[in-house]
């Protein structure tokens, strides 16, 4: 780690879906240097941010964003931070590079931990359709080869899982990738 800090990854739940818990993004990146971040960048509306943090661990930085993003919108959202490391490693670990090609149609659920046996053998009775998923640590890929719109067994996934997590398409996981690449350079 250099004395500039670590390049992380913030991922917002629930923000800016359907027209409801409106953050302009621009308003999201002043709130992270607010904070004292640096090197912020932001990708589409749903809340992905790459920013550089001197001090703290992921789970930190959580906590931490989590109870200011909530003072300051008066509404909460999960967040998931994770460093640069990890998510070249959610690249690098894809279990089906046979479609990464069709980013629309590959997923990655970033967990707040690891599922237990039990709660992913539960998941699989569920996976009926044409999808299939695979879990590697906190993260759920899921092939969904009609779109994730279409399919049942994603609407399943929160519910049945039972563990919080947030989901974005490969291409949204490809830009994080290269956003956190430019930021560490």
């Amino acid at each position: 780690m250099s004395d500039k800090g670590t390049v992380f990854v913030a991922l917002f739940s629930g923000i800016n879906v359907g027209g409801n818990r409106i953050v302009k993004m621009a308003e999201l990146k002043s709130f992270f240097e607010g904070l004292g971040f640096s090197d912020v960048a932001n990708y589409v509306q749903s809340g992905n941010v790459v920013f550089r943090a001197k001090k703290g661990n992921a789970a930190a930085l959580a906590k931490q964003l989590e109870a200011a993003f909530e003072k300051k919108w008066d509404f909460n959202s999960r967040i998931m931070v994770r460093d640069a490391a990890w998510l070249e490693r959610l690249v690098e670990g894809n279990p089906y590079p046979e479609v990464a090609g069709e980013p629309t149609k590959l997923h990655a659920y970033v967990l707040e931990r690891e599922p237990t046996a039990e709660e992913t053998a539960r998941l699989a009775e569920k996976c009926t359709g044409p999808e299939r998923f695979e879990i590697k640590g906190d993260v759920l890929y899921l092939h969904a080869p009609d779109g994730l719109g279409k399919s049942v067994f994603a609407n399943l996934i929160p519910r049945t899982l039972k563990v919080p997590g947030t989901a974005r398409n490969w291409r949204s996981v490809l830009a994080l990738r290269e956003m956190a690449g430019k930021a560490g350079g």
